[in-house]
């Protein structure tokens, strides 16, 4: 299937196309420079606008003295709640360390400790001390930072900004070389055009705007994946859907993306509080306001549920740094009348991360050839059913370098598209708050049969909505139907609670469902699923 959209304008090519500017999308570019195969590196708005620069968390290493990969394993996979491939895991911890090195290499500056050394804080469900933070709660914005500056420095990348990559090109034997694209702007690249390539590589990053409240900028779509889904590919793991639980809570009537208040906040002792003033953490794991983030999302809705209330509140009085240490939050914070030094914060949770996406193996590659898939857009497994805290960039750095190291060893030479007939859609946008909603509604932290049924006949509603005219409004609102219906489906038939998957009317953990749900839609649109195995990382091991 494919997007409704005009026929190519103008025609780019580069060896590999890089879609996403994000921590992921940068680092496989770089690292693909080091190959000397040129790069486009195509981007939605400008060049740093992407969830990465948003990062409030840190990156996640075993770099301090007494930690070891084996025991960032052994908590990346207690979080992941038993649905992590154990190999991906392995690879993320063990890869880790010489990945950050490799980004301090380029030019990112991280916070030291009075001895002068990097300075080590732990987030929840760490152990240790694993945590790398940059100004405080800037560390996203410095990763960007440092990455743009060296991309900025090199020739052999093209950046292409403000363009929404539509749909992907396939030659005769069914392999991507190439997508089609709109640019925004003046000049001979405006309106939609084809970027040939000998690989591309999807890092578009969340898909958040699926809900009504998000913490990802307005970008995070779910671009990349919904464009995989339709030229065939797998998607995995899409019901895990990490809900951040502490979101400030600024009104009913919010939408879009909230400001987030960062788990470190709990690190430093930050407390949460029901609207009684009691600390409710303490009774419900034994970490308490630094248990796993799907744990403390769950109990915030259970007390909001039990009081009626519309958020919980977040202590943090007792932090005597906070204005320099949490700089930004705490001018958000001010920003919307709390001072946080002396006031408690209103939070709520909101939806923040996608551990699922597009199914790929240990070196990003997709059931498709020629196409890679890197960062939240991906499926490698090492999430589980619900991220670590601060794994999403180490994922970034890690596999943007293993799918770079694949592609020179593999890319075939340029292939010319194939003309191609498939079934087009396109949505009117119209559509896209009712959809928000009914997600937030009935697909959100807590969910059961009734609320999934009734959401995915919204859905089908919605879907009868259709438009001829192409624009990037109706192209988001596609690709956000595709990722809404696939993350329903998938939660339907997970009939348990497991990790971030909060199942009302199934409040238990089942052995039975160690396992992945695989969806895919064929030529014509159907839907299909598939229950897989875990470990299936070598079933791609043919893949060209």
């Amino acid at each position: 299937m494919r997007l409704r959209a005009a026929k190519p304008g103008w025609s780019a090519k580069a060896d590999v196309v890089v879609i996403g500017s994000g921590v992921a999308g940068l680092t496989t570019a770089l690292q693909i420079r080091a190959h000397n195969l040129s790069v486009l590196l195509v981007t939605k708005a400008r060049v740093d606008s992407g969830s990465t620069k948003w990062a409030q968390g840190g990156i996640a290493a075993a770099l301090g003295p007494g930690d070891t990969p084996d025991q960032h394993e052994k908590d990346t996979l207690v979080a992941g709640a038993g649905l992590c491939d154990v190999n991906a895991v392995k690879v993320l911890v063990s890869e880790g360390p010489e990945a950050v090195r490799k980004l301090i290499a380029r030019g990112a500056v991280f916070d030291l400790s009075e001895t002068g050394e990097i300075a080590l804080t732990r987030e929840g469900g760490h152990l240790r001390n694993r945590i790398l933070h940059a100004g405080g709660d800037a560390t996203g914005a410095e990763v960007s930072r440092a990455l743009l500056a060296a991309v900025k420095n090199d020739n052999g990348i093209e950046v292409l900004e403000n363009a929404l990559v539509i749909d992907a090109l396939k030659n005769e034997n069914g392999d991507v070389c190439g997508v089609t694209l709109h640019v925004i702007g003046a000049g001979t690249r405006d309106g939609v055009g084809q970027a040939l390539a000998r690989a591309v590589v999807i890092a578009t990053g969340g898909l958040g705007q699926v809900f009504s409240q998000t913490t990802n900028p307005s970008v995070s779509t779910g671009d990349g994946v919904a464009l995989a889904l339709r030229a065939g590919a797998d998607v995995a793991d899409v019901e895990f859907i990490q809900f951040h639980p502490t979101v400030l809570w600024i009104g009913d009537s919010s939408r879009g993306q909230q400001p987030l208040i960062s788990e470190a906040v709990r690190g430093e002792g930050a407390i949460l509080k029901n609207l009684k003033g009691e600390a409710f953490m303490k009774y419900v794991h034994p970490l308490a306001d630094l248990a796993p983030r799907d744990i403390v999302a769950k109990e915030i809705s259970r007390q909001m549920l039990s009081s009626g209330s519309k958020h919980v509140w977040l202590d943090a009085t007792k932090i005597p740094d906070f204005p320099e240490r949490f700089p930004t939050i705490y001018q958000s914070c001010l920003n919307h009348g709390i001072n946080p030094t002396i006031e408690l914060i209103p939070v709520a949770p909101a939806s923040h991360y996608a551990s699922g996406g597009v199914r790929v193996d240990l070196f990003g590659r997709s059931a498709i050839p020629g196409l890679y898939v890197c960062g939240e857009s991906a499926c490698t497994g090492a999430h589980g059913a619900n991220r670590l805290a601060s794994n999403s960039l180490l994922e970034g750095l890690v596999f943007g370098a293993r799918i770079a190291e694949n592609i020179a060893a593999s890319i075939p030479e340029f292939s010319a598209p194939k003309q191609s007939n498939s079934v087009e859609i396109l949505l009117d946008p119209v559509i896209r708050t009712a959809l928000q909603q009914a997600m937030s509604r009935g697909a959100g932290v807590v969910r059961s049969k009734e609320s999934l049924d009734e959401t995915l006949m919204t859905l089908q509603k919605l879907a009868l909505f259709t438009t001829n005219e192409a624009n990037i409004d109706s192209w988001e609102t596609t690709n956000l139907y595709y990722l809404a219906t696939a993350i329903v489906r998938s939660a339907l038939e997970r009939s348990e609670s497991r990790g971030s998957h909060w199942r009302a009317d199934f409040p238990n953990v089942s052995q039975a469902w160690e396992k992945r749900i695989h969806q895919r839609i064929d030529s014509n649109g159907t839907w299909s699923s598939e229950i897989a195995e875990l470990g299936v990382t070598d079933v791609f091991s043919t893949t060209k």
